[in-house]
């Protein structure tokens, strides 16, 4: 069954969120007082009055969408707009209140004559409560408009890496089932052993878009995807692993190396005649691990082969789908080496 989509409202229950609300409520009261009373001698308390009503009605706001995310994630957008428009112009009508009372017995505590209910007080309500209706309206639509932006944004994103986390290169799959074809009369236990790798292979190219694994998998991942190649290519193909010093057990996106070593195996070891040695290194930078993918490349034909892209395309997409800002693949092409780097959290990132 399809996940249901979350209501479009920012989780209000997280202090970035009402950290959020408190400055924006902040501004407000300033450019409220500013558009009212500009620089006068009462600005100071005026501005702490409006600053004060705001901060309630915008933090008691916060708080209800907050309590009521369970009941807004389960509504469609009409109806869940409307209710979370009810509750803050409820929150605002009750601060009104609160504060018109408030006003009423401070002032009659100091010998000054309350008006009490009246026409001002009805029309204070409705003051506040339109001006609640329109910020509020506006509120929602920004965060619609976002949201929207962000899941079509996501979407597009994961149909792309998807596309490209099934994708298989038609020559290794048809090269490497006749390496195992030939292999099932001469060496058996070799051609099972490749099975089982081509196998591994093609479960991880399967795997679902979001899942983590350890990169210790990735790694074997890799070095199954060079067992098989190497069945093919022969001494052509070295590989010089110097990952022991990687935090294994960080969690990663499945297939953001073994697409790098087959590129280096495409573009860079299977045009050159003698073949050449593909290092694979990895090491800790502070919380940052750093993995590097180096092979040789041939002058002449460095550009000439397409899908050189792809692979790297793919693999940023995972780490930037994944980590959000927090990793980056860097890219150096020397005239004969061609270097690619993955920077990532070592910690891996929250499930």
């Amino acid at each position: 069954m399809a996940e249901r989509p979350a209501f479009y409202l920012p989780d209000f229950c997280r202090a970035q969120s009402v950290l959020a609300v408190i400055l924006i409520a902040a501004l407000t009261a300033i450019l409220i007082t500013l558009a009212r009373h500009g620089i006068s001698p009462v600005f100071w308390t005026v501005l702490a009055r409006i600053s004060l009503f705001l901060l309630w009605a915008a933090l008691g706001t916060a708080a209800a969408w907050c309590a009521a995310r369970g009941l807004l994630s389960g509504l469609d957008v009409l109806s869940g707009s409307a209710l979370a428009l009810a509750l803050a112009l409820t929150v605002t009508a009750l601060v009104t209140e609160g504060a018109w009372w408030f006003a009423y017995y401070a002032d009659r505590s100091v010998g000054v004559a309350g008006v009490g209910n009246g026409p001002d007080h009805l029309r204070l309500q409705l003051q506040n409560l339109a001006v609640c209706a329109i910020a509020a309206g506006i509120a929602l639509r920004y965060f619609y408009v976002s949201h929207q932006w962000q899941v079509n944004v996501e979407a597009e994103a994961q149909s792309r890496v998807r596309a490209l986390q099934a994708r298989i290169r038609p020559h290794f799959l048809f090269n490497s089932m006749n390496t195992i074809a030939s292999l099932t009369r001469s060496d058996p236990k070799m051609a099972e052993q490749a099975i089982a790798d081509l196998s591994d292979l093609f479960r991880a190219s399967l795997r679902e878009h979001r899942e983590r694994i350890p990169l210790a998998h990735e790694i074997e991942i890799a070095r199954a995807y060079e067992r098989v190649e190497r069945l093919r290519l022969g001494e052509r193909l070295q590989v010089d692993w110097q990952v022991d010093a990687l935090p294994m057990d960080a969690k990663v996106p499945a297939l953001i190396l073994q697409p790098l070593l087959e590129n280096a195996v495409y573009h860079g070891i299977e045009p050159l005649d003698k073949g050449g040695v593909i290092r694979v290194s990895g090491r800790t930078d502070g919380k940052n691990a750093i993995l590097t993918i180096d092979n040789p490349v041939s002058p002449r034909v460095v550009g000439r082969r397409p899908g050189h892209r792809i692979g790297l395309d793919n693999v940023r997409q995972r780490l930037e789908l994944m980590f959000h800002g927090e990793a980056d693949v860097e890219v150096i092409e020397a005239p004969e080496r061609f270097i690619v780097t993955l920077r990532f959290p070592a910690a891996g990132a929250d499930a």
